[in-house]
């Protein structure tokens, strides 16, 4: 049974947190950069690791091991900053999301992915679009607008 809304096959970039492997619409990537200077914002959330210059412009960097409720990313040779961006009640804002490491971009029908499971009413799943499969492994694909909600854009966004 596939999800309702994911109708035709899509490109997903695939990375790895922790153990764990996510899934992104390519369509919602700008880029992917090397990790680099970060620097931190005071009085921000703990996922907040800081912003980064990217060609003149100030991109907030989240990490999303942290925001997970995952241990802290430590970087590594294969540490990257996906550079990507959400819609906010119509507004586009763009962000970096560090990731252990970037995998590969693959192609998923919609045929092979099962909806998000329900954990009981009081944990939030509502950010997981699906459960893509490749090969025997599961990978949870991403809804990037919805893992943060407007309050905490609106945080990030000052």
């Amino acid at each position: 049974m596939s999800v309702t809304g994911i109708t035709e096959t899509v490109q997903y970039l695939t990375f790895k947190l922790s153990d764990e492997v996510f899934a992104l619409d390519v369509a919602k990537v700008r880029e992917i950069l090397e990790i680099t200077n970060i620097t931190k914002v005071p009085q921000t959330p703990d996922y907040m690791r800081g912003v980064i210059n990217l060609r003149g412009s100030v991109v907030p960097v989240i990490d999303m091991r942290l925001k997970f409720g995952m241990s802290a990313t430590e970087q590594t040779i294969n540490t990257c900053i996906i550079v990507v961006e959400i819609n906010m009640d119509g507004d586009s804002i763009v962000l970096g999301a560090l990731a252990d490491s970037v995998q590969e971009v693959v192609e998923m029908e919609p045929e092979s992915i099962e909806a998000a499971p329900h954990i009981g009413t009081k944990l939030n799943t509502e950010f997981i679009k699906g459960m893509g499969k490749i090969d025997s492994h599961f990978v949870m694909i991403l809804d990037i607008d919805k893992v943060f909600s407007t309050n905490e854009l609106a945080e990030l966004g000052q």
